[in-house]
């Protein structure tokens, strides 16, 4: 009896042994690539797996999308200034054989690959691209990098750049040519607001010309405001007309006093435009 149960437990184990060689199980989002004897048989899976024990080998598949972080690389763009970008790829395996055979680790030849290729795509562009034209750089990025990772059995589905580092010069240069160009933009609508007054004044003016009455309500207007400001002072205004006609009246007599052989007198000043303030009242403070 002894015997028999010192055979027995041997026995279990070497069974428990074939079973574990025997039956694998596979997940919904894997798959099991199946060599016989070195040789590959394909892709097994999702759900309960035999294998032929001692003859049949099986290594697993992740086929879920796998999220790569691209470290920083230094890159000179095209009109030599120098930066620091760092991207991130989404990828996943759509063959599984390939992803097997035609690499050691596609996980680790694919972040080398979005490395080299970030850094050569992005010393095409110039700065002002590079940080205006994001979704054509991450369209190429992502071209490029599938193209090369498509023998492997990896499909790359969105290559994004996260963050561009400028030199803290590069970034004070930037910001002086903004400045200056708002500053550009400011100047011209200025410009542009004074050419469309201009054009209306042009206009009132012609509109004043063709009745000379307007022009006479314009100085009543001017008047009635400046009347309903706190002001002591009173303007008359004086039509030009009229000064004309004074002046060419002194100017008569002068001439005429100077030919009967008069003395000579001084000549008349030049007519001035009188400005009356009127007093204060009795109740009101004198300045």
């Amino acid at each position: 009896m002894n015997v028999a149960f010192a055979l027995l437990i041997p026995l279990l184990i070497l069974i428990l042994i074939v079973l574990g060689a025997i039956v694998r199980v596979v997940r919904e989002y894997e798959r099991g690539v199946v060599f016989r004897l070195g040789r590959l048989v394909g892709p097994r899976g999702p759900g309960l797996i035999l294998l032929v024990p001692f003859i049949e080998r099986m290594q697993r598949i992740d086929l879920r999308t796998v999220t790569l972080d691209i470290p920083a690389q230094e890159v000179i763009t095209r009109d030599n200034v120098t930066v620091r970008v760092n991207a991130v790829a989404y990828f996943r395996v759509v063959d599984p054989n390939a992803a097997i055979v035609n690499v050691t680790d596609y996980n680790r030849a694919t972040s080398q690959i979005a490395q080299t290729t970030l850094r050569s795509v992005l010393g095409q562009f110039n700065l002002d691209d590079l940080l205006s034209e994001r979704e054509t750089i991450n369209e190429r990025l992502q071209q490029i990098i599938d193209e090369q990772t498509e023998p492997w059995g990896v499909k790359v589905s969105i290559v994004e750049v996260k963050d561009i580092e400028l030199p803290q010069s590069m970034q004070r240069a930037m910001a002086q040519q903004a400045e200056a160009e708002r500053e550009k933009r400011a100047k011209i609508i200025r410009a542009e607001g004074e050419f469309q007054a201009s054009q209306q004044l042009s206009n009132a003016a012609r509109v004043i010309s063709e009745n000379p009455i307007a022009l006479q309500l314009r100085y009543l207007q001017t008047v009635s405001e400046i009347g309903t400001e706190n002001s002591t002072s009173i303007v008359f205004p004086i039509p030009i007309d009229m000064l004309n006609g004074l002046i060419g009246g002194f100017t008569g007599n002068g001439s005429s006093s100077g030919n009967a052989g008069s003395s000579t007198s001084p000549s008349p000043s030049t007519p001035t435009i009188t400005v009356l303030e009127p007093r204060p009242g009795p109740d009101e403070p004198r300045s």
